[in-house]
């Protein structure tokens, strides 16, 4: 995940010590970020994002749909796409906010940005049952309480992010037109233009905000930080396959005066979940879920399933 405001963070915190990341093979890929930044060895037990959902995620009967505040109506002033060379980022200000459905507090709204692949690959960071979609729309939110992003990143749950897959299909979606008609203002790295407002809800799964899958993870950019609540939305949103390859081979991790090279494929690898839990929502369908019930925490199931087992009252056979 990457946004400008964190972007100067990173480069404030790790300019002495790395160079910056990309996503070839080689020295720079996702897979040797480690070399660099030490926070993104994926060492064991380390909660690093993205993952792989899958079949075996724990129901929780309270994760009902989040309230996104200001997120239907359209904010003032003026919003700031920029090219940071990893991604676009698209700026949205303060008016919105996120809250609810599990979150432990309320989230302002950042921005906005996107993770693809190519022509002929997927591109999204987060898999479902290992197979990924052609794209991934991350929002990312800080806790309300913090004053800035060097504050919130010093809380295990500093941030929360929104996850949307994103499918494509015959069909334009004129929800994105703003974001895509800009694209070509922003072509190379350090590329910005202004963007008019627009309601944000309109990029999202409307019919089914209810279904989504929680976990605790981290920023899949350096510095890999573990202080992300992840909110991942099973429903994909649709865009057209010429909107999909604006993003695939209009854009450049390159400045302007640098020989061009696509900004394609910009996705982490997935990382094991180890002993994390990953939940459901109320209303989440895709995935088999076991029951977590509202009488005893879902963390404790396996240690209260173990009991009879290490009190030689139960078969193991049985």
């Amino acid at each position: 995940m990457r946004f400008s405001v964190v972007a100067f963070l990173v480069i404030y915190l790790t300019a002495s010590t790395a160079s910056d990341y990309c996503y070839d093979e080689g020295q720079c890929d996702p897979y040797a970020w480690g070399d660099s930044y030490p926070t993104c060895h994926p060492l064991l037990e380390a909660h690093h994002s993205p993952i792989n959902l899958e079949d075996g995620v724990t129901r929780d009967e309270a994760l009902e749909a989040l309230e996104l505040k200001g997120f239907d109506s359209v904010q003032k002033g003026q919003w700031r796409l920029h090219n940071d060379g990893h991604s676009v980022i698209l700026e949205v200000g303060r008016g919105m906010m996120v809250s609810g459905g599990g979150l432990p507090g309320t989230y302002i709204t950042l921005q906005l940005h996107f993770h693809w692949g190519s022509l002929a690959t997927n591109g999204s960071e987060h898999t479902i049952h290992t197979q990924r979609f052609p794209m991934e729309m991350h929002i990312v939110n800080m806790k309300s309480n913090y004053p800035n992003l060097t504050s919130a990143m010093e809380d295990p749950s500093g941030l929360a992010v929104l996850a949307v897959f994103m499918d494509v299909n015959y069909t334009e979606n004129t929800n994105f037109t703003p974001i895509i008609k800009a694209l070509s203002a922003v072509p190379h790295r350090g590329q910005s233009t202004n963007v008019k407002p627009f309601a944000l809800a309109n990029l999202l799964p409307l019919d089914h905000m209810g279904l989504y899958y929680r976990y605790h993870g981290s920023l899949t950019t350096p510095p890999c930080s573990q202080v992300v609540e992840w909110t991942v939305y099973e429903v994909p949103v649709q865009i057209s396959r010429s909107q999909y390859e604006q993003f695939a081979t209009e854009l450049f991790s390159t400045e302007e005066e640098e020989e061009d090279v696509l900004l394609q494929n910009n996705f982490r690898h997935v990382h094991p979940t180890f002993s994390r839990v990953v939940y459901a929502s109320r209303e989440a369908q895709l995935l088999a879920a076991t029951a977590c019930p509202a009488a005893a925490p879902c963390s404790g199931l396996l240690l209260l399933s173990l009991l009879p087992l290490l009190l030689g009252n139960l078969d193991p056979r049985s």
